[in-house]
C-alpha cells in the first residue's frame, strides 16, 4: 500500500512538473527564478500616458513623436494611436527604415503623411530636424525600440533630435523601453576618430543602457543640455533580457526580426564588413558566419576549440538570397547564444574572426568605408581597429573590460533601474 501511495505521489509530481514547465514561459522566467517569485510584465513608458505626471507634461501641447513600427504597447497598439488619442499629435518623425520599417538599410525615403499627420524623415539627406520641422511642435516625444548595440542608428537620430531641440528650446520626453540585451556592458568603448552616424559617442559596443538612460547620459556628459524628461518603465530590472519582460517583440528593422537576432547582431554585426557572410539574405540574418571558400566541419572544429562561454556552434551551409554571395553555396557555422547572461558577445565576435583568420590566413579581406572616406567599415562598427589589425585577444579583452568598468562608473548617475 505504501508503495502504491508513493508511486501515485511521484506521478502527480511528474505531471505537475510537466505542465509547470510548459507554462513556464507565461508564469516564470529566469529572472523570476533568481528572485524567488513570478515576474510581472514590464510596463512601458508609452503605457503610462494617462498618468497625472505625464498629463501635466503633455496636455495642451503640440506634440511631435519620434517612432516607427517598434513603438507599440504590450497589446501591439501603435504609439502613434496611443498618443493621438489623448494629446495633440501634430508631426511624426521617423529614423532609418521609415515609419513601418520597410525601407532597406541605407536607402533614402521621402517625408509623407499618415492619417493626415505629416511624417518627417530624419534619414537620408537630412538627419536632423530643422527649425521648420520643429516649429510644428512644442514637445518631442520619443518612443522607439533600440537593440542594445552601439552600431545602430536610432540612438544617433535621438542625439541629433536632442541637439536641435536644445537649440530651439523644445522639450524632449522619452517614453522608456527595455534594452533587449539587458544591462551588461561589454566590448570596446568607441574611440573618437571612429565616431560616425552609426556610433556617435564613447559608449561600449554592448552598452547596457535603455533609451531613456542614454538620453540622460548624453544630455549631461555631451553637454547637449536640452529640456529632458524620461517616463520610466515599471517592473523593469537591469538584468532582464527581452524574454524576461514578457513583452511581444516587433522587428526594429528589416534585419532584426527577433529579439534573439539582436544578440547575434552584437556578435556578427561588424564581421560582415569584409568577404564573410553573416547570413544576410537568409531567414536568420546575423546568425551565421561563413564563405564559399570555407569547410563547415573545419570551421566548427576551430570555433568549438575556443570554448566560448555561453556560445555554441552548428556546422552549416546556406545560400543567401541577398547580400554577400547571393545565390552561392556558403559553408560555415550557425552561432547560438546558449546563455545570454554569461556570453560576452563582442569578445565572441572578436575571437571568431581571429580563429577564421588563423584557419584561412590568405583569404579574409575587409571593405573600405567608401564615399571617398578613409578607413574601413569594420573599424567604424567596432569603434576601433583592433579586430582588423589582429591584435592579441587577451590584450584587447583586458583593455575592453577596463574601458567598460570606467564607463559604468561614469554612467551610474544616469541609470534608472536596479
Amino acid at each position: 500500500m505504501l508503495y502504491r501511495i508513493l508511486s501515485f505521489l511521484v506521478c502527480v509530481l511528474l505531471l505537475t512538473g510537466s505542465s509547470y514547465t510548459n507554462a513556464g514561459k507565461q508564469n516564470m522566467s529566469a529572472e523570476a527564478l533568481r528572485h524567488g517569485g513570478a515576474v510581472q510584465r514590464v510596463v512601458l513608458g508609452v503605457e503610462r500616458l494617462a498618468e497625472p505626471e505625464v498629463q501635466q507634461l503633455l496636455q495642451g501641447k503640440r506634440l511631435g513623436l519620434f517612432t516607427n513600427q517598434s513603438g507599440v504597447d504590450s497589446n501591439l497598439r501603435s504609439s502613434v494611436d496611443l498618443v493621438r488619442e489623448r494629446y495633440n499629435l501634430t508631426a511624426i518623425f521617423v529614423p532609418e527604415h521609415g515609419l513601418f520599417g520597410a525601407v532597406a538599410a541605407g536607402e533614402k525615403f521621402s517625408s509623407h503623411e499618415y492619417q493626415k499627420i505629416p511624417v518627417l524623415s530624419l534619414y537620408g539627406d537630412r538627419r536632423r530636424p530643422n527649425k521648420e520641422m520643429l516649429d510644428k511642435i512644442d514637445i518631442m516625444v520619443v518612443d522607439i525600440q533600440d537593440v542594445g548595440v552601439r552600431h545602430y542608428t536610432y540612438f544617433s537620430s535621438l542625439a541629433y533630435i536632442m541637439e536641435e531641440c536644445a537649440e530651439q528650446q523644445k522639450q524632449v520626453v522619452v517614453l522608456d523601453r527595455p534594452n533587449p540585451l539587458g544591462g551588461l556592458m561589454q566590448g570596446p568603448v568607441l574611440k573618437e576618430q571612429y565616431a560616425t552616424f552609426i556610433g556617435l559617442y564613447p559608449i561600449p559596443l554592448r552598452h547596457g543602457l535603455t533609451i531613456g538612460e542614454f538620453a540622460k547620459y548624453i544630455n549631461k556628459e555631451q553637454k547637449i543640455n536640452c529640456p529632458l524628461a524620461v517616463v520610466p518603465m515599471q517592473n523593469y530590472r537591469r538584468l532582464m533580457t527581452w524574454d524576461d519582460t514578457l513583452l511581444p517583440w516587433v522587428q526594429t528593422s528589416p534585419r532584426i526580426p527577433t529579439a534573439e537576432t539582436a544578440f547575434l547582431y552584437c556578435i556578427t554585426g561588424s564581421l560582415g564588413n569584409g568577404n564573410l557572410s553573416v547570413g544576410i539574405g537568409t531567414g536568420k540574418p546575423f546568425h551565421f558566419i561563413g564563405a564559399p571558400f570555407m569547410d563547415a566541419a573545419q570551421v566548427k572544429t576551430a570555433l568549438d576549440a575556443l570554448k566560448l562561454k555561453g556560445i555554441g556552434f552548428r556546422a552549416a551551409a546556406f545560400t543567401p538570397k541577398a547580400g554577400a554571395y547571393t545565390g552561392e553555396l556558403v559553408q560555415g557555422v550557425e552561432i547560438y547564444v546558449l546563455d545570454k547572461r554569461t556570453a560576452n558577445l563582442p569578445e565572441a565576435g572578436y575571437a571568431i574572426l581571429q580563429a577564421l583568420r588563423r584557419l584561412y590566413p590568405d583569404k579574409l579581406t575587409f571593405k573600405e568605408r567608401g564615399y571617398g572616406l578613409p578607413g574601413y567599415k569594420i573599424d567604424t562598427n567596432l569603434g576601433e581597429s583592433s579586430a582588423r589589425e589582429g591584435l592579441p585577444a587577451a590584450e584587447v579583452f583586458s583593455r575592453w573590460q577596463k574601458e567598460c568598468a570606467a564607463f559604468a562608473k561614469t554612467a551610474q548617475p544616469y541609470l534608472l533601474y536596479k
